[in-house]
């Protein structure tokens, strides 16, 4: 584990705010009681940061679909606003699933967002995007990953961030890691992401990664039927708000869009009713 990287703000106080898309918001990672119905790595990793030194407050401005320019417009200055001491960004992945983005324009205005960041003077942590195996159909997109992969490496070092490598985690090639549709992680791939952020910025947990037996190789009827079953409840479905213009974010708010003080027990679950 590293050494503690984080340092308390003016009059010791502590602020994590957590901004991008699905991948920070949680999906994936079901809660029928926390906001938008899910949970997630960052969560996870506030609630550590309280554990281990109370008095952490966390803000969570991520909603899923979120492409970067919605993140730099929608929730930079909030974030900024809060005086953050810890900001997580992870933003440009659902730009490289667009067909028509500019992957030099999208790593400009990725670059000026990270300049912003730094300049609060907060820890910032980014991460690489992981080379998700879902279809041939997308492995067009796979030399915009590594360009992307590339960038946000110069960018951690120029800026002095810390980077969290996804992209180099051996685990998420088992595929208990990911949810259903395959594009985001499963409830395992959560707390296996979150231990990775708390060990890069040292902070002492003990989350353990999920001790699975081998996964069991599958006949050709089994998987056709799986890949029938994906294109039904996740494919055709992606394609058709791609069609009407709309995202499954359209309707969402942020989790937690104001900094809340993180119970150092009982989790955030503590700060609802019922």
């Amino acid at each position: 584990m590293a050494e503690n990287l984080l340092t308390p703000g003016p009059n010791g106080r502590r602020v994590f705010v957590a901004l991008g898309d699905s991948f920070t918001e949680g999906v994936g990672d079901r809660s029928n009681r926390l906001p938008n119905g899910v949970r997630g790595w960052a969560d996870r990793v506030a609630e550590k940061l309280a554990k281990a030194d109370p008095g952490w407050e966390y803000a969570n401005l991520a909603i899923r679909s979120k492409r970067l320019r919605h993140i730099i417009a929608e929730q930079l200055e909030p974030a900024l606003a809060m005086e953050p001491t810890l900001v997580t960004l992870y933003a440009g992945g659902n730009d490289i699933l667009d067909f028509g983005t500019d992957i030099e324009d999208l790593m400009d205005d990725y670059e000026y967002l990270v300049s912003r960041l730094a300049a609060s003077g907060a820890t910032v942590v980014l991460f690489t995007g992981f080379d998700v195996k879902v279809s041939v159909l997308l492995e067009p997109l796979k030399r915009r990953n590594t360009l992307y992969n590339r960038r946000v490496r110069e960018l951690a070092h120029w800026y002095g961030a810390v980077l969290v490598d996804y992209w180099c985690f051996e685990a998420f090639h088992d595929p208990r890691m990911w949810d259903t549709d395959r594009l985001h992680m499963s409830k395992a791939g959560h707390k296996y992401l979150a231990a990775q952020v708390l060990d890069h910025l040292g902070v002492p947990h003990n989350i353990s990664p999920k001790e699975w037996e081998p996964p069991a190789r599958l006949g050709l009827r089994d998987w056709e039927r799986r890949q029938r079953r994906w294109v039904h409840d996740w494919v055709l479905p992606l394609f058709g708000r791609k069609l009407r213009g709309v995202t499954l974010g359209d309707q969402l708010n942020p989790r937690w869009p104001q900094p809340v003080k993180v119970p150092r027990k009982g989790g955030l679950k503590k700060l609802l009713p019922g």
